[in-house]
């Protein structure tokens, strides 16, 4: 029997309901339909930001990763796919979103393709996602799909809304299904570096006799 795709959904929207959590996940639903009528059932999960904004907070000042924060990071581990939506807010993606992906191990998303998404009080903030939010995702080593998807309060009536959707969710699906992001880890993973990362324990060996560990320990280099 072949396995379902995982698809993770982070939502960044803090109001109840929420436009940014409805956009990712009618994103989320089209990928399921578009993946099974290729003959694949698709899993998702939700991570909602707004439940973990204390912990989120916390793991960026004291690196401690509380108990809701780790569920979300092992979801996102798992995922074959991820749609990560956040509101806009000055000009730019929220902090909690940018905040929550800053926090990640910097090995925890390589090679998984993800689908960017915002949405706005108005059409000024459209190119958001793909000024702010693919430049994060590539310093994660991610795939971002090609289509970017935005909404503004006009953009829900409109039919051209359900066109991007369906053209972004059939890209996550080609792109879950090439099974990319696990041949890359399988074939190529001693080639990343892994510097500061756990890697889920395959990151390479740490050279803890270099002079920057030394000093780092309080001590002089050589």
């Amino acid at each position: 029997m072949i396995e379902p795709f995982e698809v993770a959904v982070v939502s960044a929207g803090t109001s109840d309901p929420s436009s940014t959590r409805l956009l990712a996940e009618r994103t989320a639903q089209r990928t399921g339909a578009l993946a099974g009528g290729r003959g694949r059932a698709v899993r998702v999960r939700v991570v909602d930001l707004r439940e973990l904004a204390t912990e989120v907070t916390t793991a960026m000042v004291s690196q401690l990763v509380g108990p809701k924060l780790r569920q979300a990071i092992d979801s996102l581990a798992a995922a074959d796919g991820i749609v990560a939506a956040t509101p806009v807010y000055k000009a730019g993606a929220s902090g909690l979103f940018t905040s929550f992906f800053q926090v990640l191990d910097n090995d925890l998303l390589i090679g998984k393709p993800v689908v960017l998404a915002a949405t706005a009080g108005t059409a000024r903030h459209a190119l958001v996602v793909d000024d702010q939010l693919r430049s994060l995702f590539a310093y994660l080593r991610t795939i971002a799909v090609p289509t970017s998807l935005f909404a503004a309060t006009e953009d829900w009536t409109d039919p051209a809304l359900t066109k991007r959707i369906d053209r972004a969710a059939l890209e996550l699906v080609l792109l879950m299904d090439s099974g990319f992001a696990a041949q890359v880890r399988e074939e190529s993973w001693q080639r990343y570096q892994h510097r500061f990362g756990s890697a889920g324990g395959t990151e390479v060996s740490i050279e803890l006799d270099s002079d920057l560990m030394r000093l780092a320990a309080g001590g002089s280099a050589a």
